[in-house]
């Protein structure tokens, strides 16, 4: 059947052009008066098939069988393959294409997830094949812009067109291609540099219930890497960031979007929004879009640090999607596979060698609990698939710790080999004074009978306690980190009221700045301790030294007249 179409299609073709050469002969023939032999009359007729383009080009079409719920089924696709783009072509509406992902390759039909809005297919509508995988714009030319899951820009501004494009869903780097975790990347957030350190490289979960601050966590790091960009010197140490957003509403993201060009952060960031409203394949695909263009800065020398917001709604789609597929359900019904779709998205994420470039790619995945339960289907999945995790309690977050980081149950399993060597050395000493202190908390609501030494470490629990507690969209740098953490770990701070610790932080910071920049500057370097030591004692003793006159009350005279 296909070989008899295309035989007729390519007569009607001739005859077309013979048609065409007759009037052109017969114009020709009409404007001069002089008698034309007929081998000019064959050379012209020559000279106009040569010119003639018989070239065909032949696509695999299928057409839809049944449409409903985002999903689409097809037959004639016998060559597609798994994850191919497609295009369904709906003649009603003015020859109108709506684009899919073809995923279930069965024996007598093709599943085809529909991008968008599938009211307008319907059954006997032509699907062509594309013949690639879905691919994105990768690039520079991506920061500061909105994009969706398909890489198109959605921000209201020109749309953009890079140089390269990349496979959404590629093989992660294998060990040859790796290099163990030795740089950090630090967050601005004194409570994980110090006690959960990231490296370069790391995969890092961010897990707690709704409404803990694990956006704000995310949203910090990312505010913190401007003060790194604009003092590096290479270009290749700058920090550029990917925020993926997954079923949200479009004004949070339009609040983050004001926000990041409040702090002059969004030159530095692309933002991937799959919001609430869109289609489920599109929201199951926003990770790996967003994960494509970060390894385009990590595949040239640059550091990516990748935000998934988050992976628990990315599972859910991808649930909603299987079970429309009929893919067997399995543990709370999501499909067999849920465990891979994660590991191959992050196992992306990765610390590359010298011979590659040496880029990195750094991902904080977050995923949302119930009830702090973490030994839910998808929680347990994500820790065991990352480096670690930063648990965030809500009953923490009620008290005003902020940000409520559950120090006992937050681990880095190999963000401390990446740390600052001033930072290692007194970040250890500080997580066994914490974990002390809480032990001891919890017994001493029993007793009231308290040894000197019990009651030393209660009040040395509470000032770590104080100086871990940081607003929102305010981060501090590494070198005040340190000569903080150094006061409180010391005993400097010991006679300090727990409600000036705060003030006492914000005045030794700028006291930092205006008498001791070259200490800092040493410090950022990655000294070791014992190299500044000396002028951080001298900094603290001179701040604590250093009082405001007090004016003096005048004294007041009573005159008690006896009547």
């Amino acid at each position: 059947m296909k070989g008899r179409r295309l035989c007729e299609q390519l007569n009607k073709c001739m005859w077309n052009q013979l048609v065409v050469s007759r009037k052109c002969v017969k114009k020709f023939v009409c404007n001069y008066s002089t008698k034309i032999s007929p081998i000019e009359i064959s050379k012209i007729l020559e000279k106009k098939f040569e010119s003639f383009n018989f070239k065909t080009s032949s696509n695999e079409v299928g057409y839809v069988l049944s449409v409903g719920d985002g999903i689409c089924r097809a037959y004639g696709l016998n060559n597609v393959k798994s994850s191919e783009l497609v295009e369904i072509h709906n003649e009603d509406d003015k020859g109108s294409v709506t684009y899919g992902m073809a995923t279930n390759l069965e024996y007598d039909n093709v599943g085809i997830v529909i991008f968008g809005n599938d009211r307008n297919i319907k059954e006997g509508d032509v699907i062509k094949r594309t013949n690639r995988i879905i691919d994105v714009n990768v690039g520079y030319e991506l920061l500061g812009r909105v994009v969706d899951a398909l890489g198109n820009c959605i921000d209201g501004e020109k749309n953009v067109v890079t140089k390269e494009r990349r496979k959404i869903e590629i093989k992660a780097p294998g060990i040859i291609a790796r290099k163990s975790v030795n740089e950090s990347i630090i967050t601005g957030i004194k409570c994980i540099d110090s006690l959960v350190p990231i490296g370069r490289g790391q995969r890092e979960l961010i897990i707690g219930d709704r409404q803990t601050g694990k956006t704000a966590i995310a949203i910090d790091a990312i505010i913190h890497q401007k003060n790194i960009n604009d003092n590096v010197i290479n270009d290749n140490e700058k920090v550029y960031c990917i925020y993926v957003a997954i079923g949200q509403k479009k004004s949070n993201i339009a609040k983050l979007v004001n926000l990041l060009k409040k702090y002059d952060a969004l030159k530095y960031t692309i933002i991937v929004n799959s919001s609430a409203s869109d289609a489920s394949p599109l929201q199951f695909l926003a990770p790996y879009t967003g994960c494509a263009m970060a390894e385009f800065f990590r595949d040239n020398g640059k550091h990516a640090l990748i935000i998934f917001d988050d992976l628990s709604k990315q599972a859910v789609a991808y649930r909603q999607l299987s079970l429309l597929l009929r893919r067997p359900p399995g543990r709370e019904a999501y499909p067999g596979d849920i465990f891979y779709i994660h590991s191959k998205l992050l196992e992306r994420s990765s610390k590359l060698n010298d011979n590659l470039k040496g880029g990195s790619l750094t991902a904080l995945p977050i995923i949302e609990t119930l009830n702090n339960d973490v030994s839910a289907y998808i929680p347990t999945n994500v820790i065991s698939i990352t480096d670690g995790q930063i648990f965030l309690e809500s009953e923490l977050f009620y008290k005003g710790i902020i940000p409520a980081i559950n120090v006992g149950l937050s681990v880095s399993r190999i963000g401390s080999s990446a740390q600052y060597n001033c930072m290692k050395k007194l970040a250890s000493s500080m997580k066994l004074e914490l974990a002390q202190f809480r032990e001891i908390v919890a017994f001493s609501q029993f007793g009231s009978d308290l040894d000197v030494s019990t009651k030393k470490l209660i009040e040395k629990g509470k000032i770590l306690t104080e100086i871990l507690k940081q607003k929102q969209y305010s981060p501090v740098h590494i070198s005040y980190q340190i000569c903080l953490i150094y006061a409180a770990t010391k005993d400097y701070l010991l006679n300090l009221p727990i409600e000036k610790v705060q003030d006492f932080e914000t005045k030794y910071f700028d006291y930092l700045d205006n008498n001791y920049l070259d200490v800092l500057k040493k410090i950022q370097s990655n000294c070791h301790l014992s190299e500044v030591e000396d002028q951080i004692k001298e900094s603290i003793q001179k701040k604590k030294k250093k009082k405001k006159k007090k004016k003096k009350k005048k004294k007041k005279y009573y005159i008690l007249i006896r009547i």
